[in-house]
């Protein structure tokens, strides 16, 4: 990638931060920097990042997203994306999360690793990303788009930092000594009631496979992952759209329960 961004690319970011600012979803970025241009999008993603960290924002992790290959058909292709995690998304169960910060989001469940080495020489293979694995903890990712309608295909949700949006964390941390996440099963509820189930073999065959991908990912951008980053890592079963006021809860075996309290319409 060359350091100099294009005036698509320029443009398509201001379009991402206004949408933010503002509060109001924006008209897809694709007519500008195209569907499927790999480079030109993460140009985008770079931009938003580089104006988070100029507005105090530090990276605390990452986000694996389309790892589910019925999501990657849906938008039309073949790979994962990854975003970027900053210090003020990440909400504790006994929090209130804001529906002020968010434009129209869904939630979903996952594995979520918390990393005790950098990733950075080696193969990065599943037993190396493995053994840095310092424990994994339910979690549930708020993915939101500055999109209108959640109008995307791959370079919108790319550019948007991979419709990232807002996280919790579970409680409860279990080494990968106790248990496998290619075999948790995952259900969650909005409001008591059902609204996905899923497993661990949905995400890119194994949660494992989607931290491999994402530490050679990042490698190869400059910004590898580093102990003590959270990496949430990809959806085990479908996301459900989220309103003011409601509660939901995800149970993954082994891992046990995570659950996020969305504020009422004057909160």
């Amino acid at each position: 990638m060359s350091n100099e961004p294009t005036p698509e690319v320029v443009e398509a970011a201001e379009r991402l931060l206004q949408a933010a600012a503002a509060g109001v979803p924006c008209d897809p970025v694709r007519e500008l920097i195209g569907e499927t241009d790999v480079d030109r999008a993460y140009a985008v993603q770079e931009r938003l990042t580089a104006a988070r960290l100029a507005a105090g924002a530090t990276v605390v992790g990452r986000k694996i997203g389309l790892t589910s290959k019925a999501v990657q058909a849906q938008i039309g292709v073949d790979q994962p994306d990854f975003g970027v995690l900053f210090d003020d998304m990440g909400y504790a169960e006994t929090e209130t999360v804001p529906m002020s910060r968010l434009l129209q989001p869904k939630a979903e469940a996952e594995v979520a690793f918390v990393l005790k080495d950098d990733l950075v020489d080696g193969d990065l293979d599943v037993a190396q990303v493995a053994a840095a694995v310092d424990y994994a903890v339910a979690s549930l990712e708020i993915v939101d788009s500055r999109v209108a309608g959640w109008n995307i295909r791959f370079g919108d949700t790319v550019a948007d930092n991979a419709s990232s949006g807002l996280y919790v964390l579970g409680s409860e941390r279990r080494s990968l000594d106790d248990f496998a996440p290619v075999d948790v099963e995952m259900t969650m509820s909005r409001n008591e009631e059902q609204v996905s189930t899923g497993n661990g073999a949905a995400c890119l065959g194994d949660p494992l496979n989607a931290l491999s991908w994402l530490a050679r990912t990042a490698r190869d951008f400059g910004e590898p992952l580093r102990a003590g980053q959270v990496v949430l890592s990809g959806a085990l079963g479908p996301m459900a759209d989220v309103g003011p006021g409601d509660v939901v809860t995800a149970t993954i075996t082994g891992l046990g329960t995570v659950t996020a309290r969305f504020s009422g319409k004057d909160d």
